[in-house]
């Protein structure tokens, strides 16, 4: 799990493209989801952190995000 605060904006952009950040999360809610998610986009930059898989989100306690991945959502809602 990566701090958005610990991050240039040029080394995220790196990252990102090289895909060594692959999902966002909002560390308060304890939400992953997909990078274009408007909900993620709104978010304080001091709540946000990057996860390199769904794996590590989950394995932080994560859970998918209601708006960008409505069936993981879902699935998670109904365990």
């Amino acid at each position: 799990m990566i701090q958005h605060s610990q991050l240039s904006d040029s080394v995220l952009r790196s990252n990102i493209h090289h895909r060594k950040i692959c999902f966002g999360g909002n560390k308060k809610l304890k939400i992953y989801g997909l990078l274009h998610c408007k909900s993620g986009k709104r978010m304080n930059r001091e709540n946000r952190v990057f996860f390199v898989s769904e794996q590590e989100a989950i394995q932080n306690n994560y859970r998918p995000c209601g708006r960008c991945m409505k069936e993981k959502y879902k699935t998670w809602k109904n365990k």
